[in-house]
């Protein structure tokens, strides 16, 4: 397993301890792309796309989760949520 494995493996265990979350309110969140530069490309997905509390979500559970399990992530944005872009 190389490095950039690696990483996609600690982000989707950082998402799956926010995921019952999400689910609980019929949404869910999915790893896009992990770029070579270390920015995360998440997709929020169901009712998480249009709530108005996914910003929140996004930074406060998604990126921090994330940030705590790979700290050498450069950025945590959304592909469909243009202003978590």
């Amino acid at each position: 397993m190389d490095s950039k494995e690696k990483t996609i493996e600690l982000i989707e265990q950082a998402l799956e301890t926010v995921r019952p979350y999400l689910h609980a309110d019929g949404g869910d969140v999915k790893l896009v792309e992990l770029t070579d530069d270390l920015i995360v490309k998440l997709e929020l997905q169901g009712s998480c796309q249009s709530c108005p509390m996914s910003a929140m979500t996004f930074r406060a559970g998604l990126e921090e989760s994330i940030r705590k399990a790979v700290p050498y992530i450069n950025k945590v944005v959304s592909s469909n949520v243009p202003e978590l872009a």
